[in-house]
C-alpha cells in the first residue's frame, strides 16, 4: 500500500506543504507518513558539533509532534505514521520515495548559491532522482479561482506523457479541469516560425492527449499552444491553477541537467504548488512498446505501520520537464 510522505522540516516547517500533504492524503484515502531527517554531525568528536546534532534532535522531535497535532486538528480521522531518521535529508527522502505515491515537501526560497551548499535544501536533489511524483509547496493552491484548474505542461517527450497521465488522474480527484500547454519557443528561423509550424504543434499536442477524455470523461481537457519562453508561459499559464504538473526529464549528471533546465527555473517561479513527475520505473527500465498511455502507477509494495509523419523535419519542441 502506498503512502503520501511528507519532509518535516526541523527549522522551518512548511505550513502550506503540511495542508496540502494532509488535503491529499484524504483524498486518495493513504496514510500520511511525516519524516524529519536529522543531518550526521560533520566533526563527530568535537563537542561543539556533538552539541549542536543533539539541539537538532530536539527541534525534530518537536517539529514532527506539532506537525502530527496540526494534521490531526486538520483530519481527525487521518492515517498518521510519523519517522525520525538520522541521515542526510535528500537521501533519506529519495530512499524512502521508492515506497511512495507521491513525496511533499516545502520550499525555503534560498538563493542559488545557498542552494548548492545547504545540507537541509532538499528541493532540487529530490525533484531530480525521486522515483515517485515530487510536490514543492511554496504557496497555498488557488481555490478561489472557479472552475478549479491543472495545468500540464505537454511536449511529446515520454516525461510529458507521464505528467499528462498523472494530472488527468489528479484533475480528476479534484474535481478540477485540465489545460494541456504546449510551450513554443520562437524560432530566429522564419521558415519554422509560420502556420505550417502551429498546426504541426496542434496535432502533436492532441496526439498527447488523445484517449484520456475517454478514460476520464469526468474531465475537461482543453489544448492550447503558447508561444515564448516555457518557464515564462508555463509560471503564467499557472497562476491561477491548483497544482502545475510537469514530466521529468533523465536520471544521469548534475541534478539541474537531470531535471532539465524548464523544470529547474518553475522550481523558483511557482507560484502555487508544483508537481513533478518522473517516468514510472517499468517505463525507464523497458520504455512502453506500444506508445500508449499508462497510468502512472507502481508496482512495489510495502508494509505500512498505522497510526511524425514519415519523412516529416521534427520541429523544434518546447523544452518541458
Amino acid at each position: 500500500m502506498k503512502e503520501i510522505l511528507l519532509g518535516v522540516d526541523p527549522l522551518e516547517q512548511s505550513v502550506p506543504a503540511l495542508v496540502w500533504a494532509a488535503d491529499e492524503a484524504v483524498r486518495r484515502g493513504l496514510v500520511l507518513r511525516l519524516v524529519v531527517a536529522v543531518p550526521p554531525a560533520h566533526d563527530g568528536l568535537r563537542y561543539d558539533a556533538l552539541a549542536r546534532q543533539s539541539a537538532l534532535r530536539i527541534r525534530a522531535e518537536s517539529a514532527i509532534a506539532n506537525a502530527e497535532d496540526l494534521v490531526r486538528e486538520l483530519h481527525d480521522g487521518l492515517r498518521i505514521a510519523t519517522e525520525r531518521v538520522n541521515g542526510v535529508p535528500t537521501t533519506v527522502l529519495r530512499d524512502m520515495a521508492q515506497h511512495a505515491a507521491l513525496v511533499v515537501v516545502g520550499s525555503r526560497r534560498l538563493s542559488r548559491p545557498a542552494e548548492m551548499f545547504s545540507e537541509s535544501f532538499v528541493v532540487a536533489p529530490l525533484t531530480a532522482r525521486a522515483d515517485c511524483p515530487v510536490v514543492v509547496v511554496r504557496a497555498p493552491e488557488h481555490t478561489a479561482v472557479h472552475p478549479p484548474t491543472l495545468v500540464v505542461g505537454v511536449d511529446g517527450s515520454e516525461s510529458s506523457q507521464a505528467a499528462v497521465a498523472f494530472a488527468v488522474e489528479e484533475a480528476s480527484m479534484h474535481e478540477a479541469r485540465l489545460r494541456a500547454v504546449w510551450v513554443w519557443p520562437r524560432s530566429v528561423l522564419a521558415h519554422d516560425d509560420g502556420e505550417e509550424g502551429l498546426a504541426e504543434r496542434r496535432r502533436l499536442l492532441a496526439e498527447s492527449v488523445a484517449g484520456w477524455a475517454e478514460r476520464y470523461p469526468d474531465v475537461a481537457i482543453s489544448q492550447e499552444v503558447l508561444r515564448g519562453h516555457p518557464v515564462e508561459q508555463l509560471a503564467l499559464a499557472s497562476q491561477e491553477s491548483l497544482s502545475p504538473v510537469v514530466g521529468r526529464r533523465g536520471r544521469g549528471g548534475y541534478s539541474g541537467m537531470r531535471l532539465g533546465s524548464t523544470v529547474h527555473g518553475l522550481l523558483h517561479r511557482g507560484p502555487c504548488p508544483w508537481i513533478t513527475v518522473p517516468l514510472p520505473q517499468r517505463e525507464r527500465r523497458a520504455g512502453d512498446p506500444a506508445g500508449r498511455p499508462v497510468p502512472f502507477r507502481y508496482d512495489r509494495p510495502i508494509r505500512i505501520r498505522c497510526p511524425a509523419r514519415p519523412g516529416a523535419r521534427p520541429p523544434s519542441r518546447g523544452t518541458v520537464g
